[in-house]
C-alpha cells in the first residue's frame, strides 16, 4: 500500500464536500485560527502558519492529517473536513476559506426525509450462535458421510470391471452421475428450502439463516462454477431462477446466489472480479435485493453491484467501480467511480463480431463432451489406478497389515513423488503449454467468442494464474525470474527485493510490459484482453519504468500512466486524458497527488550503492530460506495426510463410507489446525506491534515470510461461528457473535473487532502499507456493531466507533476515526450522511414500473 499524502490539483468544483457551515458559524479568521492551533497540537509544534502547506512547508503527511482531520470533526462548531479537502486545498487559508463557501445544496422539494439514526445490530442470543454453530457442522459431517458413501460404493463398482475399456466406461458412468448429482442438488435444494428468492431482511444465526447459508454452500461449491465464461454457466443460472437472456457473458468467479433477484439482459457482459450477489449482510441481518441490467449492459473489472441497483439498455460500468444501493444509471449513459458518477468514456473497447446462437450451443456440447469422455474419466479412473497400481496402497487394501514403520516408509515415497512431482511436472507444463497455445492469438486481432481461440485463451488464463508458483515465489528477488520466465516484458529489471506481492493475475502473460525499478504490491489485475457479448481481442498492457502499486489495482491495457507514478490502492486507472508521470494516483475516479513525501524517502540511503547491494543480497538470502522452509513444511502438510490417509485404508473394508467421509472431516480439521500453528510459531506466540521501518530491515523479511503462511483454508468457514474461532487461534481480538461472510485479515494480531460485527465478502482489513522501500504497520479497530460493506478496504491506524457503516469497495485511508454510528463511503471513504437510506437499507420497495420495464428486456 502507498502513503496517500499532498496535494491534489483539482479543478473545479467538489460535489463530495458537504456543506459545513451557514452564516451562525464562526468567523473565517477564527476558523483559520483554531484550525491552526489543532493542526499544532496535532503535529507537536508551537505554531502553524495559516499560508504554510501542509505537506512541502509543514512536513506533514497523510496520517497527520488524518488525525488532524478526526480532531476537527469531534468540535461541535468547526466546520468538518475530509482527507480530500486537505488534498485539494493544502493550507490552513485556503482550507478555511474552502470551507466558509461551501454552502448545503438547496434540497428538492421531493426530496426525502432526512434519515434516522441506523439500526443497532439485531441481537443474538448466545443459545441462538450456539445452535446454528451446531447444525452447520452436523451438515457438513452428513454431507461427508453421503459423500463417502457414495465414493465407496463406486469404487467397489469400478473394481469390479475386467480390462481397461471396463474401467474407462465405468469410470465415465459414475464419474458423470457423480458431476450431475453434484450441480443439480443446489438446483433441487434451493427450490425445495427456499423456493424464489424475495427482498427480505434475515438475522444472521437464525433457522431462516441456515437455510440461506446451506443454499449458499452447495452454490459455491458446485462444479459448475469450472464452467464460468461458458455459455451452460449462463443456463445453470436460468435453472437456478435467474431472468438471463440471450448472448450474455459473465466471467466473474462471483457466484450470484439470490438468483431470483437478478435480471439480466441480451448481450450484456459481466468481466472477472465483479461483485453481483444479490444479497449484503447489514447490521446482523441478510438484507436480499434485486440487480437489473438492461441490454448490452458492460460491468467493468472489479466492481460491485449492491442490492436493488439498476442500469438501463446500453449503460457501462467502468473498472474499480461501485453502484450504491438506489443508484440507477439511465440508458445508454456510461458511469464510473465508488460510488459511481457519469463519465463521457467507452469502456467496450472492442469491435462486435459474428457469435449466434449456434455458435453458442455448439461451444458447449463440446465442453461437455470434453468433460464426460475426457476428464472425468481420467480423473476417476486416475484415482482407481492410484489406489490399485501403486504398491504402497494396493497392499494396504488387501488382508495384509503393514507396520509404523512401513506405514512411514511408504508414505514418505508416496508424499515425495506426489509432492516433488508437481512441482517439477507443474513448472515445465506452465513454462511450454500456455506459450504453445497462445501462439495462435494475434494481438490487437477480434475474435469471436466461443470458438477455437476463445478455447485457447481461456486455457491460457487458466494455466498461467496457479497460484502455487506466484505464492512460492512472490515478494522477494526471485519473482521477477518466475515471471519472466512466464511470459512478463520486464525490461532491464532494477532489483529492489520486493518487486511483485504473491498476487498478481492477467489475462495472458505474453503481453504484459512492465518498466524496470517498478514494485507492485498484491491484487494487482492485468487487464489486457477486453471482452463484448460477441467477441474478444488481447492488447499490450504497459506499466512504465519506477512506477509503484498499491494493492486490488485493476490495470488495463491502454491505462494512461507513464514514468514515475505512484498508484494507491483501489486506485481507478484512468483511460483518457493525457498521460500522467512523476504524480501520484488516488481515488476512483482519480486523481492526482505528488508522487512521495519526506516519511518515504528517510530510508533512501539503504536503496543506493554498497549499503543497497549488501542489504539485498542479505535479503536475497532470506528469502531464499523463507521460501525453502515453506515448501518443508507444505511438504511436511501432505506427508501428514498420506500417512493418515493409508492408515485409513486399513478399515476401509470394513467401514469404507465411515472411513472417507472421517477422513474429510479429520482433514479439515487437521489442516486448519497445522495452519494455526505454524503462524503462531513464527510469530513466537507474539503480537505484531507498529512498525516503521525499511523493506532491507530484517525485521520486514521476517514479515514478509509471516505472510507466506497458507489461509486459504479460511474460505471454508465464512458464514460460520467457527470464522471467529479460527481468527481467535490466529491472535485477532474478535468479540463475541461476529459475523464473517468473507472478510480477509492481512496482520491479525494488529486487528480488534468488536461484539455483533459484521463483515461482508470480499471485506478486507490491512494493518500495513508499503511504498517503494518503506514499510508501515499500526493496528485498526472496529468498535461493536460495525458493518464493512462488499469489497470494503480498511487500512491501518484506523478507528470505527460503535456502529459505524462503511460502504461497499470503499477504502478507508490510514489514520481515519469513523464516528460512532456515521455511515461512510467511497474511494476514499468520507462521511456519507446523505446516503443513509441506501446504507442502512430502510427502503424495500421496488418501483413497478421500472421494474417491469427491465424484465421485458429480457427473452
Amino acid at each position: 500500500m502507498v502513503e496517500q499524502s499532498s496535494e491534489v490539483h483539482i479543478t473545479g468544483p467538489d460535489e463530495a464536500v458537504a456543506a459545513r457551515q451557514n452564516s451562525s458559524g464562526p468567523s473565517r479568521t477564527d476558523t483559520e485560527k483554531r484550525l491552526a492551533e489543532v493542526l499544532a497540537d496535532v503535529s507537536s509544534v508551537e505554531h502553524v502558519p495559516v499560508d504554510s502547506h501542509f505537506f512541502t512547508d509543514l512536513g506533514a503527511n497523510s496520517l497527520v492529517m488524518a488525525q488532524f482531520c478526526a480532531r476537527v470533526r469531534k468540535i461541535p462548531d468547526l466546520p468538518s473536513a475530509s482527507m480530500k479537502d486537505i488534498y485539494r486545498h493544502p493550507t490552513i487559508r485556503s482550507l478555511a476559506a474552502a470551507l466558509a463557501e461551501a454552502t448545503p445544496a438547496p434540497a428538492p422539494a421531493d426530496a426525502p426525509v432526512p434519515a434516522s439514526p441506523p439500526p443497532q445490530p439485531t441481537p443474538t442470543h448466545r443459545a441462538n450462535h450456539v445452535l446454528c454453530g451446531a447444525l452447520q457442522l452436523l451438515i457438513f459431517l452428513v454431507y461427508s458421510l453421503v459423500a463417502g458413501f457414495a465414493a465407496a460404493r463406486g469404487y467397489d463398482w469400478i473394481a469390479a470391471g475386467q480390462g481397461l475399456v471396463h474401467i474407462y466406461l465405468r469410470s465415465l458412468l459414475f464419474g458423470g452421475i457423480g458431476f450431475v448429482a453434484l450441480c443439480l442438488f443446489p438446483v433441487l435444494a434451493k427450490w425445495i428450502l427456499i423456493g424464489r428468492w424475495k427482498p427480505v431482511e434475515i438475522p444472521v444465526w437464525s433457522l431462516s439463516y441456515l437455510r440461506f447459508w446451506f443454499v449458499k454452500v452447495l452454490l459455491h461449491g458446485n462444479p459448475m462454477i469450472l464452467f464460468i465464461g461458458n455459455p451452460l454457466y449462463v443456463l445453470y443460472l436460468r435453472a437456478l431462477g435467474a431472468h438471463i437472456g440471450k448472448g450474455v457473458t459473465i466471467l466473474s468467479h462471483s457466484v450470484p446466489v439470490c438468483t431470483d433477484l437478478l435480471t439480466i439482459g441480451d448481450g450484456t457482459v459481466i468481466r472477472k472480479d465483479a461483485f453481483f450477489l444479490g444479497y449484503r449482510a447489514h447490521a446482523g441481518r441478510i438484507q436480499t435485493g434485486r440487480i437489473t441490467l438492461g441490454r448490452d449492459v458492460f460491468i467493468g473489472e472489479k466492481t460491485v453491484l449492491d442490492i436493488d441497483t439498476t442500469m438501463g439498455d446500453g449503460a457501462q460500468l467502468g473498472h474499480s467501480s461501485a453502484l450504491y444501493r438506489g443508484q440507477a444509471v439511465p440508458d445508454g449513459e456510461h458511469w464510473h467511480g465508488t460510488p459511481a458518477q457519469p463519465t463521457e468514456i467507452d469502456y467496450v473497447r472492442v469491435a462486435p463480431a459474428k457469435c449466434g446462437t449456434p455458435r453458442r450451443t455448439w461451444f458447449g456440447l463440446v465442453s461437455l463432451l470434453q468433460l464426460f469422455l475426457l476428464y472425468i474419466p481420467l480423473a476417476v479412473g486416475g484415482v482407481y489406478m492410484l489406489f490399485t497400481e501403486i504398491p504402497a496402497i494396493g497392499k494396504r487394501l488387501g488382508p495384509h497389515r503393514l507396520s509404523w514403520s512401513e506405514l512411514i516408509a511408504d508414505s514418505l515415497g508416496l508424499s515425495l513423488v506426489l509432492f516433488l512431482g508437481f512441482l517439477v511436472l507443474g513448472a515445465v507444463t506452465l513454462f511450454s503449454v500456455p506459450r504453445l497455445l497462445s501462439a495462435a492469438i494475434k494481438p490487437d486481432r477480434v475474435y469471436p467468442l466461443y470458438g477455437f481461440h476463445y478455447a485457447l485463451q481461456l486455457a491460457t488464463a487458466r494455466m498461467t494464474n496457479i497460484k502455487f508458483f506466484k505464492w512460492l515465489f512472490g515478494d522477494s528477488s526471485y519473482i521477477v525470474y518466475y515471471l519472466r520466465a512466464l511470459g512478463y516484458d520486464l525490461s532491464h529489471v532494477e532489483q529492489t527485493g520486493s518487486n511483485f506481492g504473491t498476487e498478481v493475475q492477467h489475462e495472458t502473460p505474453y503481453l504484459v510490459s512492465v518498466g524496470s525499478g517498478t514494485m507492485v504490491a498484491d491484487g494487482l489485475s492485468i487487464v489486457n484482453a477486453d471482452f463484448s457479448s460477441t467477441s474478444f481481442r488481447v492488447s499490450r498492457a504497459s506499466i512504465g519504468p519506477h512506477n509503484f502499486l498499491g494493492n486490488n489495482i485493476a490495470y488495463p491495457a491502454g491505462g494512461r500512466t507513464g514514468d514515475n507514478c505512484l498508484l494507491a490502492t483501489k486506485v481507478m486507472i484512468p483511460l483518457d486524458g493525457e498521460v500522467r508521470e512523476g504524480v501520484g494516483l488516488l481515488g476512483s475516479p482519480c486523481f492526482e497527488i505528488p508522487r512521495s513525501v519526506e516519511r518515504d524517502s528517510r530510508f533512501d540511503d539503504l536503496r543506493t550503492g554498497d549499503t543497497f547491494h549488501g542489504r539485498l543480497a542479505a535479503k536475497n538470502r532470506y528469502n531464499l530460506r523463507s521460501m525453502l522452509f515453506h515448501l518443508f513444511v507444505r511438504w511436511l502438510h501432505t506427508f501428514l495426510l498420506t500417512a493418515f490417509g493409508l492408515a485409513s485404508v486399513d478399515v476401509y473394508g470394513v467401514l469404507g463410507h465411515v472411513v472417507i467421509a472421517t477422513y474429510l472431516a479429520l482433514t479439515l480439521a487437521f489442516s486448519t489446525l497445522y495452519y494455526v500453528l505454524l503462524e503462531r510459531c513464527i510469530a513466537s506466540f507474539r503480537a505484531l506491534r507498529p512498525r516503521l521501518c525499511s523493506i532491507y530491515d530484517p525485521y520486514f523479511w521476517w514479515h514478509e515470510r509471516l505472510w507466506k503462511v497458507p489461509d486459504q483454508y479460511l474460505n471454508i468457514f465464512n458464514g460460520t461461528p467457527f470464522k471467529s474461532l479460527v481468527w481467535r487461534l490466529l491472535g485477532v481480538r474478535i468479540g463475541n457473535r461476529v459475523f464473517d461472510d468473507g472478510c480477509y485479515l492481512t496482520e491479525r494480531t494488529l486487528t480488534t473487532i468488536g461484539d455483533d460485527c459484521t463483515l461482508n465478502a470480499g471485506s478486507k482489513i490491512q494493518c500495513h502499507s508499503q511504498e517503494d522501500g518503506t514499510f508501515k504497520s499500526d493496528g485498526t479497530t472496529l468498535g461493536t456493531g460495525c458493518t464493512l460493506g462488499v469489497a470494503a478496504h480498511v487500512h491501518y491506524g484506523v478507528t470505527m466507533g460503535d456502529g459505524a457503516v462503511l460502504a461497499p469497495d470503499s477504502f478507508l485511508m490510514k489514520g481515519e476515526e469513523v464516528p460512532a454510528h456515521a455511515r461512510w463511503g467511497g474511494n476514499p471513504a468520507v462521511d456519507m450522511p446523505d446516503a443513509a437510506e441506501q446504507l442502512c437499507g430502510r427502503d424495500r420497495t421496488t418501483s413497478p414500473s421500472s421494474a417491469d420495464a427491465s424484465a421485458a428486456t429480457v427473452s
